[in-house]
């Protein structure tokens, strides 16, 4: 991995970004996380709206965020800006250390994205939820905390640095390469 940067060299990372497409983008990298901690690359994915990402531990992993424990279903799929990894993570075979499972060239801002919000992956539909996708101590871990400062920040939270959680709400599958395309709900 890449040595962790500044705050600042991030900040002027992020402003040397090229604008990412508002309505129709590319699906860049999947990864599956067949448990805790391990990943796995895959050119294609299926999507289900009872497991998620099919092959990943989210229908397995115990969530803080419900009563009981069980898997979040506002947090089945996360989603993080292709560009945004580079710049964390540096070359692509560790972006999957950032722990997402899917990686676009598509703005993924509250501005462009609001919950709700309904994208088509490959021949799968996926809806934008309310939850926060913030930066946990693992992400701390393995980027630093100039890292983990610069995605959360309050002037940056809106830009959703650190990437968005969706659900499944139409079963297909994904590639490496397909269109990312906002549709209507």
């Amino acid at each position: 991995m890449e040595s962790q940067r500044t705050v600042e060299d991030l900040q002027a990372a992020l402003a040397a970004m090229p604008l990412a497409p508002r309505d129709v983008g590319a699906v860049e990298w999947l990864v599956r996380r067949p448990v805790p901690l391990e990943r796995e690359v895959v050119e294609w994915a299926e999507l289900c709206p009872e497991r998620g990402l099919v092959g990943d531990c989210w229908p397995s992993k115990p969530s803080k965020c419900t009563t009981d424990g069980s898997p979040h279903p506002e947090m089945q799929l996360t989603l993080m800006n292709a560009a945004v990894t580079k710049v964390i993570a540096g070359p692509k075979q560790d972006w999957a250390a950032a722990g997402d499972q899917i990686y676009v060239d598509f703005d993924l801002s509250e501005a462009s994205l609001p919950a709700g919000t309904r994208l088509q992956l490959g021949t799968a539909v996926i809806e934008i939820t309310a939850e926060e996708h913030l930066g946990c101590g693992k992400f701390h871990e393995r980027f630093g905390s100039a890292a983990l400062r610069w995605v959360n920040g309050k002037e940056r939270r809106g830009l959703r640095l650190r990437g968005v959680n969706a659900k499944v709400v139409q079963a297909g599958k994904v590639a490496v390469g397909d269109q990312l395309r906002r549709i209507e709900a």
